[in-house]
């Protein structure tokens, strides 16, 4: 976990190119909570599922998070706040470790990767207006090349690439498999 300490800085991967906003737009910040759990049968990760009725991204499977607000001090608070009013994770019981590259998506945002040591035991009181469950999937999944499928399709004219990496009946995919693909990258990298 040492290489997450501080920020994370990857180099571009030629053979998948991420979406970039076009010339003029000016992104919406936001943040999300990669949140690392150090459950006693090993690492895990923790994921949302969104609600089906929400304007943007429903149903789909999310780390915890969303826009930056006014009186969010950094991306950190944001991850922090976002996690904790939409699971009810108190902010107590995560170690900030660092951050992924920031993450553009088409829908207008910008989202900085914050990532979050959370160690047991922890209560979860998820906003059942937001999320319609939380779980964890154990972190060694994400780590095998294997489970990372790379999809390409036509959108608003232009060719979207995308991950997607299917666990236990959830299609995790989009942004969240692209940062945990980053996330990956950075784990298995080879020392400099």
């Amino acid at each position: 976990m040492e290489r997450l300490r501080g920020q994370a800085v990857l180099q571009d991967d030629a053979n998948f190119p991420l979406y970039v906003h076009p010339p003029g737009h000016k992104p919406v910040p936001a943040a999300v909570l990669v949140p690392i759990v150090n459950q006693p049968g090993g690492l895990t990760l923790m994921f949302t599922e969104r609600t089906a009725h929400l304007h943007d991204h429903a149903g789909q499977i999310s780390f915890p998070g969303g826009r930056v607000d006014e009186g969010d001090s950094d991306r950190i608070a944001t991850a922090l706040r976002e996690a904790q009013e939409e699971t009810g994770l108190n902010p107590s019981r995560v170690e900030i470790i660092g951050r992924l590259p920031d993450y553009d998506i088409p829908t207008g945002f910008r989202v900085t990767p914050v990532v979050g040591w959370v160690e047991p035991p922890f209560e979860l009181k998820p906003d059942p207006f937001e999320v319609a469950d939380v779980f964890e999937v154990p972190l060694g999944f994400f780590l095998d090349p294997a489970n990372h499928q790379c999809h390409s399709d036509m959108k608003n004219g232009r060719i979207r690439h995308y991950y997607s990496m299917p666990y236990g009946g959830h299609n995790i995919w989009g942004a969240t498999a692209g940062m945990l693909h980053s996330l990956y990258r950075i784990l298995t990298a080879e020392p400099a």
